[in-house]
């Protein structure tokens, strides 16, 4: 037993690496993430239209491609707005 567990009754403390990621940094990499999904979500529902001609997948495939534009410009607008936090 050692001596600061003698005298405190508890382990010293172990130093653990911390990440510190800012919510600033965590919100652009959670809108990017997004981007990447609605871009795959896309070309999957426009690959299913090109296979079963269903009007839904290609609207499904439009519609998430605009909001991954959307997204895009959304972090951009982020980005520039939060640029001195």
């Amino acid at each position: 037993m050692g001596l600061a567990r003698r005298c405190t009754g508890r382990p010293p403390p172990v130093s653990t690496p911390v990440t510190e990621m800012s919510l600033r940094a965590f919100h652009l990499l959670f809108i990017a993430l997004s981007v990447v999904l609605t871009a795959f979500f896309g070309a999957w529902a426009i690959g299913q239209y090109q296979s079963a001609h269903e009007v839904g997948y290609a609207v499904t495939g439009i519609v998430s491609l605009a909001s991954g534009v959307g997204l895009v410009v959304y972090a951009a607008a982020f980005q520039r707005k939060t640029r001195n936090l």
